[in-house]
């Protein structure tokens, strides 16, 4: 029996006899999503081969939300030496497919709002930390495969002590601000627009969370790599989040110019390591449907090395390097 007849009889187990299933989606890792139709129900399947990923740390996370009355699909029931999670379906409308400039000022005010929610009331005692040496490990991935095997550069070893170097500096300065639960990609693919406006957005692919730092997951949202908007509009929403989450007393910068370096330097950390990972999901995957995102990411990067002095170095790096 193949993996797909051993999903098909857990679900019948789940569900009984009737029901259909269709393609939901797939994304940048190795699961796959199925919508399941039953009577008048319909249910999202995660496929999630357990050789390649557990399941276990969705699940806890999922968990954590629901206990905080997050906006996280409901479990119906899981499997995890299959692989198999059967939950609540949010529907079709991610933010994606949404989103205008008309809607967005009510959409994001929604999202943050979400935001500041999760990072006050989700338990974060048995969370790991996002620490020093993740960041950094994730800032690598820039010039393992972006730069190296992507723009296909060759790295001398001073090259690469001083990016290591650079990068353990960026670690740092991120890693000292306040510390929270971070979903890691709270973006437009990731937020489900949904007809029950007191629960919308509805929130997916949460496994990967962590406690780290708090301007992360509003870097992910506003300076998403697959929208993008102009700076006003992303400077009024951070003035937003930040006067929500002062108000309900998160462990948040008390002086809004502050918090706004800091959300800067924290998309430094973040681009650099989104630009590795799609060039790693097309190099190593053949998904390169990722690789039009890329001048974007790149974008977002620039434009922040070129405004604060101390990040002139990489600045000037990057010139040198990618010149060449």
């Amino acid at each position: 029996m193949d993996r797909f007849d051993k999903i098909k009889v857990w679900v019948k187990g789940c569900l009984g006899e009737e029901f259909t299933f269709e393609s939901a989606s797939s994304d940048a890792s190795f699961r796959h999503y199925f919508r399941i139709f039953k009577e008048n129900q319909s249910y999202i399947l995660m496929d999630a081969p357990p050789q390649k990923e557990s399941i276990q740390p969705f699940l806890e996370v999922a968990n954590l939300m629901l206990e905080a009355k997050a906006n996280a699909p409901k479990i119906h029931s899981s499997n995890i030496k299959l692989g198999t999670i059967l939950m609540e379906d949010f529907g079709l409308s991610t933010y994606l497919d949404v989103i205008t400039a008309d809607n967005a000022g009510k959409l994001y005010r929604d999202a943050t709002q979400a935001l500041v929610h999760l990072q006050k009331k989700i338990n974060i005692n048995n969370i790991r930390p996002y620490d020093q040496i993740k960041l950094t490990e994730e800032m690598m991935l820039f010039c393992d495969w972006y730069l190296v095997k992507y723009k296909k550069i060759t790295l001398s070893e001073k090259d690469n002590i001083f990016i290591r170097n650079f990068f353990k500096f960026i670690a740092e300065k991120v890693y000292s601000q306040p510390q929270v639960f971070v979903h890691r990609d709270f973006h437009s693919r990731n937020l489900m627009f949904l007809s029950d406006s007191d629960r919308s957005p509805g929130i997916l692919d949460f496994q990967d969370a962590l406690i780290g730092p708090i301007t992360y997951d509003l870097v992910s949202l506003l300076k998403d790599a697959y929208v993008e908007w102009d700076e006003e509009l992303i400077i009024d929403q951070s003035v937003r989040y930040w006067q929500n989450a002062k108000k309900e007393d998160l462990p948040i910068q008390e002086d809004f110019s502050q918090f706004y370096e800091d959300f800067e330097w924290m998309g430094v950390q973040r681009h650099l390591k989104i630009l590795g990972i799609f060039s790693r999901l097309s190099i190593r995957d053949n998904k390169d449907q990722y690789l039009k995102n890329i001048p974007l990411v790149e974008k977002y990067l620039w434009n922040v090395i070129v405004r604060y002095k101390e990040l002139f170095p990489l600045r000037n790096f990057l010139e040198k390097v990618i010149a060449h």
